[in-house]
């Protein structure tokens, strides 16, 4: 396939995880829509990073372009966002990911509980299948999702210098007000589906 070369014979297989975890994440969504009513996932993003993302990849972290180094050394060759609507969800989506047995957690960093610095939340994995093959997983809620897109589009503008200290500034606000207000949302929802 054209764009794919640097993964060579294990494309297809790539391609067949992709799918199977895709599945998985709508037989999740089936099932809580039929116990709750409501779709816990907003919406699922799935990919293979194309052939220049990931040599670009390699190249910013000093590695050779090579397959094994786009498969052993750099994770996340295979990705998912996932968006979901309320916080809870992302720890729901979270926790079945982790009891799927052809997957092993390989690492987690959650960014919700502990924002970085700019105000970035989302809660990341990296999961490995049994036969080796890496995949990144970010979850997210709608708000987390916005201000994360919002953020990248600003970050590669020109001329902000200037204002930098300011925008950053208020780039962080507004991810502590998206947060807050993820909460209360978390918060409504509890009290109408507890009742």
């Amino acid at each position: 396939m054209e764009g794919y070369k640097i993964y060579g014979e294990h494309l297809p297989r790539m391609k067949e995880i992709k799918d199977e975890i895709d599945a998985q994440i709508q037989k999740l969504r089936a099932e809580i829509k039929e116990q709750q009513g409501m779709d816990p996932i907003e919406h699922c993003l799935s990919r293979i990073k194309t052939e220049s993302s990931m040599r670009e990849k390699c190249r910013r972290r000093g590695l050779e372009e090579t397959t094994e180094n786009a498969l052993t050394e750099i994770k996340d060759a295979i990705g998912f966002r996932i968006v979901c609507a309320f916080v809870n969800d992302v720890y729901m989506v979270r926790n079945y990911l982790t009891e799927l047995d052809f997957l092993t957690v390989i690492e987690e960093k959650d960014y919700i509980k502990k924002a970085k610095p700019n105000g970035y939340r989302s809660y990341h994995m990296i999961l490995q299948t049994r036969d080796g093959y890496y995949i990144e997983v970010q979850l997210r809620t709608i708000s987390m999702d916005t201000w994360a897109a919002l953020e990248h589009h600003l970050k590669y503008k020109k001329n902000v210098i200037a204002n930098e200290a300011l925008i950053v500034s208020e780039l962080k606000r507004c991810a502590d007000e998206l947060a807050s207000t993820d909460v209360s949302m978390q918060i409504i929802k509890d009290m109408i589906f507890t009742e």
